[in-house]
């Protein structure tokens, strides 16, 4: 049976209406603030084992082990993980993910402040760490559709990829101080704590009796087989990928712009937060709007590309943080409406899966953006770099627009009619208990 829809026929309301009018809810609201504070608990954990190596081994190339390991897990596992969440209970996977997250970072902490914190106990708990959150990320990002209203998932994406940009602002400066004033074993508990926290919030929420699929259509290569027979999905997944990468300059080359910019490496945190403070604004904009027509995905992946280009070719910082903020809020909008496409474009039953392939585009190209960043930028200049790697976005922009000047079929609206067919009474046989 199709996926239920509660109560569609809701006056229309956007902006930071629509953003407080979805907050306040029993089932949405906790489970936005629990993941807000967790995702921010990340950020300590990951400077608190940043600094305790670099401190105990002064190696570089160890710092690039540590963050291999926190990834690694995500590209190799993330599919199955997707089709596990589409057989069994998404808040109970998540409720023994997150459970064993706070084990593992309270672990940590006990052995840092005991001394027992080498290098590889680092490591290896955060490769444990990574594994607990390649098989969290398809069921946390597929659980808030059963969160709201069907005609409230675009606004529930937006704020969902909002907590992330609120994070990466504010988390490291927390960390910062954490780490300054309470030490790293504390900063380790302080993240052991953020999941107990997302704990707390699954308990409160009430998600809509979820359709399960069965062990032979979960598995891996049904995904894919998915992706043939719908190209738009792939399409979607393809600007979900573009979004990551053109992002990454500003999250793994904001102290080398900052020293481009003749600022202290600490003026990178300014550059972070001038792009998460558009993409907020993006959520705060767009949230109760729909997520648009081909020719608004092309304007927003314009906004992507042309405000981190712009920012990496700009002598003035202040006006180049102006177009860092309208980067960012390109960003999330293009982000925003290819992942509401997705999780609208697919059956209840599949949508663990199609999001555990969001997760390979979005967070799988990290650790290979990051590396092509870090060679242009050594090779040339950080401000090469981050022209370069903002131009696939201005390419999907002219690509998107040219499709939509040719009357060419909209992508974005055959995803969304067959989003509504799967949700519609009888459109699909059961598949398992709701």
């Amino acid at each position: 049976m199709a996926e239920t829809v509660l109560n569609e026929e809701s006056d229309a309301v956007a902006g930071p209406r629509a953003v407080w009018r979805i907050v306040r809810r029993r089932d949405f609201g906790p489970y936005f603030v629990g993941n807000a504070l967790s995702a921010s608990g990340t950020w300590f954990q990951n400077l608190a084992a940043a600094l305790l190596i670099y401190r105990l081994t002064h190696s570089a190339l160890l710092l690039g082990v540590l963050n291999f390991a926190q990834f690694i897990p995500i590209l190799v596992l993330t599919p199955w993980a997707g089709g596990l969440a589409d057989r069994v209970d998404r808040r109970r996977l998540l409720f023994v993910s997150q459970s064993l997250a706070v084990v593992l970072a309270a672990a940590l902490a006990l052995l840092a402040w005991a001394g027992l914190a080498t290098t590889w106990v680092v490591i290896a708990d955060t490769l444990c760490l990574g594994v607990v959150s390649a098989f969290s990320a398809p069921a946390q990002q597929a659980l808030i559709v059963s969160l709201v209203r069907r005609n409230e998932v675009p606004t529930a994406v937006a704020l969902n990829s909002m907590t992330f940009n609120l994070a990466r602002a504010l988390g490291p400066a927390g960390a910062a101080l954490s780490v300054h004033y309470l030490g790293i074993p504390a900063s380790f508990a302080i993240n052991a704590a953020s999941y107990g926290i997302f704990i707390a919030a699954l308990v409160v929420v009430r998600p809509r009796r979820q359709e399960k699929a069965s062990r032979e259509e979960s598995r891996v290569r049904d995904s894919f087989r998915l992706l043939r027979q719908r190209p738009e999905l792939a399409a979607f997944l393809l600007i979900v990928a573009i979004v990551g990468f053109a992002s990454d300059p500003v999250n793994t080359l904001s102290p080398a712009f900052a020293h481009a910019y003749g600022r202290p490496d600490t003026w990178a945190g300014f550059i972070v937060g001038a792009f998460g403070a558009g993409a907020v604004t993006a959520a705060l904009v767009l949230a109760g709007r729909v997520a648009g027509s081909r020719f608004r995905m092309a304007a927003t992946l314009f906004l992507l590309g042309a405000g981190v280009a712009s920012f990496s070719l700009c002598p003035w910082l202040p006006l180049g943080l102006v177009l860092l903020f309208v980067g960012g809020f390109g960003y999330l909008a293009s982000n925003a409406a290819a992942t509401t496409r997705l999780q609208l474009g697919v059956a209840e039953q599949q949508r663990g899966r199609i999001m555990a392939l969001w997760s390979l585009a979005f967070l799988g190209v990290r650790p290979f953006a990051s590396l092509l960043d870090g060679a242009i930028a050594r090779t040339w200049s950080v401000r090469v770099a981050g022209v370069v790697l903002a131009t696939p976005a201005l390419a999907a922009a002219l690509a998107v627009t040219a499709t939509a000047l040719r009357g060419r079929r909209d992508p974005l609206r055959r995803a969304a009619a067959s989003g509504a067919s799967a949700s519609s009474p009888g459109s699909h046989r059961s598949q398992g208990a709701r």
